[in-house]
């Protein structure tokens, strides 16, 4: 768990922060969101009713403040970063989601970055960045660890 001044002093070194999974989309070939992930497992009925309630609820709250890119609403080749300048109540909201991953045994990454990719939207709180354009796949390079 990292430390809240860790966090804070990563967020204001970078511009973009979002929160993924191990999972790859088949749309984007990029790691799915935290909210992908959710609402995958609330379909399949992975989750306790008490706990699939927590999180719908805080997706509605998203709904509801939030812009919803036009990108993401026609299900385009796209992924979003909140905005780290902006992000404070968003992360807030995002805690008990980060907590039903744990208590799922769902593994996630928060990653913060400066340079996510071309930005095809943006609002005040997030963008939506063009996915699976440049994925490159290269073969693992020679060891160069000593040799034994």
């Amino acid at each position: 768990m990292l430390s809240f001044r860790l966090v804070k002093k990563m967020e204001m070194n970078f511009k973009y922060c979002r929160i993924q999974g191990k999972e790859f989309a088949s749309n984007t070939k990029a790691p799915k969101g935290v909210f992908s992930i959710l609402h995958q497992m609330v379909q399949r009925g992975e989750m306790e009713q008490e706990d699939a309630d927590l999180f719908l609820e805080i997706n509605d709250w998203f709904a509801n403040v939030l812009p919803w890119p036009p990108h993401c609403k026609r299900q385009e080749k796209v992924i979003c970063y909140f905005k780290t300048e902006n992000s404070q109540m968003m992360m807030k909201m995002i805690k008990p989601m980060l907590w039903l991953l744990d208590r799922y045994k769902r593994p996630y990454y928060v990653v913060y970055t400066n340079t996510p990719g071309k930005i095809v939207y943006e609002d005040e709180y997030q963008v939506a960045v063009q996915a699976g354009e440049n994925l490159a796949i290269e073969d693992v390079p020679y060891s160069w660890s000593p040799e034994e």
